[in-house]
């Protein structure tokens, strides 16, 4: 039962977690992947967030490929967009640190 619900979540963390990644790596941007070292901090090349971000849609899309669901189950869209909403939250939060590090301020909730 709980990976009736995991799924959806996870399918919506990575396709989340995909857009900065992809984009970035399209705008020929460097941007903080897992492979960075410090990991999450220091900046990857643009082809390598591009990777990156495409394995996450890759992932995500092959999860919700092989597990769909449909608009009309109320659980599993709540699941999917608190998943990807976690995610980007948690995202937002921990890239805002790392960017205003750069610049030399602190980052603010606003």
């Amino acid at each position: 039962m709980i990976m009736h619900y995991a799924i959806p979540f996870f399918c919506g963390m990575l396709l989340c977690n995909c857009i900065p990644h992809v984009a970035c790596g399209l705008q020929g941007k460097p941007f903080p992947t897992p492979f960075a070292k410090p990991h999450g901090v220091g900046l990857s090349s643009p082809l390598l967030n591009f990777v990156w971000g495409f394995a996450n849609f890759a992932i995500g899309f092959v999860l919700l490929a092989r597990h769909p669901f449909a608009l009309a189950s109320g659980e599993d869209v709540a699941s999917f967009l608190i998943g990807a909403f976690l995610i980007g939250v948690f995202l937002a939060r921990h890239f805002g640190v790392v960017q205003a590090s750069r610049k030399g301020g602190g980052a603010r909730d606003t």
